[in-house]
C-alpha cells in the first residue's frame, strides 16, 4: 500500500525547535479583599521560603505581584504553572483568598531586550517581599 503524498517522514521545524526547556520571565497580580499587611507579608514570605524561584513579590493590603522565572518547553506550560500557583499554595504559605487579575509571560530574549531598551520592568532588585 502507498503512502499519502501529503505525509512528509522528516521532523517538523517545531518540533526541532521545542527541543529542551526554555526560561520564562513571570509577572502575576492577584487582589482580593483588604488584609493585614503583616498578614500579607508573612504569607508571601511562606511562599517565597517554599519556593526559592521567586525573585521578588510587592505587596499592599489589598493586592500584590509575583515576579519569578519559570522554565518550562514553551509559553503555555509557563502559564499553566503560574496560574495555579496562588491557588495550590494558598493554605500552606496562608496566602489571602485573592483571585488572580493579571499574568505576564515574556521569554528570556524578550525580557532582557526590553530591559536593555529602558521599558521594561527593571530586574528585580532587590530581591525579596516588600510593600508598593
Amino acid at each position: 500500500m502507498g503512502r499519502l503524498a501529503s505525509v512528509d517522514m522528516a521532523p517538523s521545524p517545531q518540533s526541532e525547535e521545542r527541543i529542551g526547556s526554555r526560561l520564562w520571565h513571570i509577572t502575576l497580580s492577584v487582589a482580593g479583599r483588604e488584609a493585614p499587611l503583616a498578614e500579607v507579608r508573612s504569607a508571601l514570605e511562606q511562599l517565597a521560603h517554599d519556593h526559592p524561584f521567586l525573585l521578588t513579590s510587592r505587596y499592599a493590603n489589598d493586592h500584590a505581584e509575583i515576579r519569578y522565572w519559570e522554565e518550562a518547553e514553551d509559553l503555555h506550560d509557563a502559564a499553566a504553572v503560574a496560574l495555579r500557583l496562588w491557588g495550590e499554595h494558598r493554605s500552606s504559605a496562608k496566602l489571602p483568598p485573592w483571585e488572580i487579575v493579571g499574568l505576564e509571560v515574556i521569554g528570556r530574549e524578550t525580557y532582557h531586550q526590553r530591559v536593555a531598551e529602558g521599558y521594561g520592568p527593571p530586574p528585580a532588585s532587590p530581591v525579596g517581599v516588600h510593600p508598593f
